[in-house]
């Protein structure tokens, strides 16, 4: 996907209007439960979706932020939306120096069971073997894969708000960048990186969120997403929560499929299945309101007891934040705007979470409830700003991140 492209589906994210960068229709039933689990803390992750098809013989560079540092690094492959299984025969990791150019020396090979080729199967994932050698937290990895005969549906993630690059003819293991010559705004058929961590007992808060938490209006390139704000408080703060995985996805649901598969479909795959995740920060709700499909109150409170039912079932806390206001969006309306304020008083009084953030409060104009504040508005009414994702991840106490679960 060229860089003229992933700018169309930025906007589309913003639009909600162009179906081409949404996902297919779900199939019916839940996709395959990874074959494996990782050991370790996920670093960095991303929601798979489906990408447009998939180009035969195609390099990928992907720049990924870490979070949490350690050794023995992992990545896993993702084929979730694959119709036909999914042949990578070369993948390469490294620090990022600048642009599509590592830092000397450091890439290195990953294999995949002891091999450097593996095929990944339709609806699967696929970790690779550790890698020795110290990853930093707040890095800049770049891991390169070479896929010689792709195609057929791609999955990856498409609002990436990160520059990555694309080539031909397998230089995954080169340190230079003079063989990357385009770019993509996609993570392609790659969605987590764990790591060991030095310091034992760390774990890792998944973020089950939509565009707001896929970084949506923040700068793209420089890593301002409300998640990456986060993992620097927590890193600075020396908590036993120091991952963070970013798991939003534009336009996203809990109770419908449209724009992703809808959070209760995706839980298992995107958040559950993650290594070393002590918490889950469910953080949705604003698109099934603003999608005028009649969602009442009781149905997306439903839908988040179903997510805190399965999350305390896998041992995992569930801190629930409420829903930001959205007045002069062009979708919204009294009746919604009342909705959002039931489901926000069930989020403050209900009982059912280990904990509650109120995203609410912290980005409502005080004597106009039902918008952004000025300084923290995107643009768009909806979506925060560089200073707006600031103070999400500042309204966060990072000791509601870690419960007795």
């Amino acid at each position: 996907m060229t860089g003229r492209f992933a700018r169309g589906c930025r906007l589309a994210a913003a639009l909600l209007t162009v179906a081409a960068c949404q996902s297919a229709p779900a199939r019916v039933g839940a996709l395959p439960p990874p074959t494996e689990r990782a050991s370790g803390v996920v670093t960095w992750a991303a929601s798979a979706d489906r990408l447009g098809e998939g180009v035969a013989g195609q390099d990928y560079r992907l720049i990924v932020h870490t979070s949490v540092g350690g050794d023995d690094l992992r990545v896993r492959l993702s084929n979730a939306f694959g119709d036909r299984p999914l042949t990578v025969d070369d993948v390469h990791a490294g620090i990022r120096a600048r642009g599509a150019a590592l830092r000397p020396g450091s890439n290195r090979r990953l294999t995949f069971a002891g091999a450097r080729t593996v095929t990944v199967p339709a609806g699967g994932t696929a970790w690779s073997d550790p890698v020795p050698g110290r990853v930093p937290a707040g890095t800049d990895l770049a891991v390169s894969l070479h896929t010689p005969d792709a195609a057929g549906p791609a999955t990856g993630h498409w609002l990436a708000m990160q520059t990555s690059y694309t080539g031909q003819g397998d230089h995954t293991a080169e340190d230079g960048g003079a063989h990357w010559t385009r770019t993509t705004g996609a993570w392609w058929y790659l969605d987590a990186v764990s790591v060991r961590p030095s310091r034992p007992g760390t774990g890792a808060v998944a973020v089950l969120g939509d565009s707001l938490t896929d970084g949506w209006h923040s700068t793209p390139d420089t890593d301002r997403r409300w998640p990456d704000y986060l993992a620097r408080r927590l890193h600075r703060a020396h908590t036993a929560v120091q991952g963070v995985a970013d798991e939003g996805v534009a336009g996203n649901q809990v109770l419908a499929d449209g724009a992703g598969q809808s959070a209760l479909h995706r839980l298992d795959r995107d958040v559950l299945s993650l290594p070393g995740v002590r918490t889950v920060f469910l953080f949705e709700g604003v698109n099934d309101l603003k999608a005028h499909t009649g969602v009442r109150a009781r149905d997306l409170i439903a839908g988040y007891r179903k997510i805190v039912q399965r999350a305390h079932a896998a041992g995992k806390c569930v801190v629930a934040a409420t829903i930001g206001p959205f007045g002069g969006w062009p979708e919204w309306d009294r009746r919604d705007d009342a909705v959002r304020r039931q489901v926000n008083r069930f989020v403050r009084g209900g009982g059912e979470f280990d904990a509650v953030t109120d995203f609410d409060r912290a980005l409502r104009r005080p004597h106009d409830p039902a918008r952004l504040r000025p300084a923290l508005d995107g643009g768009d009414h909806l979506h925060p700003d560089d200073r707006g994702m600031r103070s999400l991840a500042d309204a966060v106490r990072p000791s509601s991140l870690d419960c007795a679960r």
